[in-house]
């Protein structure tokens, strides 16, 4: 006979049981997938790469580095140098380890299998840039050398991943971007992002947060010891120096519209219903499956947009593009740039429209 107690519990112990499977980061699948991350070869590809960067930034790799880096024993450490060294891959002189040729080629397939597919997730995916770096570090080493290439075809072999780092060729060439620190120029000084370094995690953060992107211009119009205060992109932007400090810039040949002319750039999220505009662009920070999303909503520059009405919660917001009712989130609305039409720019538009 049916007893709807013990259906109750029978059902609690199998959510129970879900929840201890596959919560996020804690559950024994999670706790499983770190383990499979510190197999043998995984570590090895690590060491690679933790030896590489450190020749490429002047810092010997040692033995106490890589297991700081690894986050494993200094025995292990060792045992992991015997088995490179045996290997072929590396050389140790001194106490500090180099690369061979062997080794120079498996560092450098992974860096460049890494890069790829922060390419890939950046154009094709929806996965937020917080999430970039930890997928491509899975993905690396699961990366066959023949996928790698068919990855890179198959993205237009791009020369630099979506921070600005450069992607290593199929035959090993990096070419290295140009470059100095943000907080390095000077007021006044006009140039075009480079780069955007994505460790340590939280300044990182704070940089996604501000909406900086390699390709950015902007001009210097603060720099001092506690601030760097500058204009990009429609709108002035404060970092602290450390902050500042993980962007790498250019001097840009452009030249941006006089300070006399600049206002702030308005946002499809600042429309309040029943108020209309025209789109402007996309901003460059939105890519991927939400960038080709909106255009496919008809979001184009030069296509009018009205603010219908906003949900109960005030979020989100249906906005009326091309007869079509649409609901956009004020963090998507916030990635599109626009120019207020006032009422009579209005009538207009829509006559013409129509």
């Amino acid at each position: 006979m049916y007893n709807p107690l013990i259906a109750l519990l029978l059902f609690a112990i199998g959510a129970l049981a879900l929840a201890l499977m596959f919560w996020p980061d804690r559950g024994l699948w999670q706790r499983w997938r770190r383990a499979q991350r510190h197999t043998e070869r995984v570590l090895i590809e690590d060491a690679l790469k933790h030896i590489l960067f450190g020749e490429r930034s002047g810092r010997l790799a040692t033995l106490s580095s890589l297991a700081g880096d690894l986050q494993i024993s200094t025995d292990r450490a060792a045992e992991l140098a015997t088995t490179m060294e045996q290997s072929g891959l590396v050389e140790l002189a001194d106490g500090a380890f180099s690369l061979t040729l062997q080794g120079r080629e498996a560092a450098l397939h992974i860096v460049r299998a890494h890069r790829l597919w922060e390419r890939y997730l950046a154009d094709r995916t929806g996965y937020v840039e917080q999430e970039w770096h930890e997928q491509a570090e899975q993905a690396e080493h699961e990366l066959a050398p023949d996928t790698v290439e068919a990855l890179a075809a198959e993205l237009g072999n791009p020369a630099y991943d979506p921070h600005g780092d450069p992607i290593p060729t199929a035959n090993g060439a990096v070419i290295n971007p140009s470059g100095r620190s943000l907080g390095a120029f000077a007021a006044g000084d006009m140039g075009r992002i480079v780069h955007i370094e994505d460790e340590p995690e939280v300044i990182y953060a704070q940089l996604v947060a501000e909406g900086l992107y390699p390709g950015m211009e902007f001009q210097i119009l603060e720099q001092s010891s506690q601030r760097v205060r500058f204009w990009a992109e429609g709108n002035e932007h404060i970092l602290a120096p450390l902050l500042a400090d993980n962007i790498t810039a250019v001097l840009a040949v452009e030249v941006l519209a006089p300070a006399a002319e600049r206002k702030p750039a308005a946002r499809l999220s600042s429309l309040k219903p029943g108020e209309s505009a025209i789109v402007e662009n996309i901003l460059r920070a939105c890519r991927g499956t939400e960038r080709r999303r909106l255009m496919d909503l008809g979001i184009l520059p030069g296509t009018r947009i009205q603010a219908a009405f906003a949900s109960p919660t005030k979020d989100p917001t249906a906005y009326l593009v091309r007869d079509t009712l649409i609901a956009l989130r004020s963090e998507q609305a916030d990635l599109i740039s626009i120019r207020r039409l006032d009422s009579a720019s209005a009538v207009q538009a829509a006559a013409t429209a129509a």
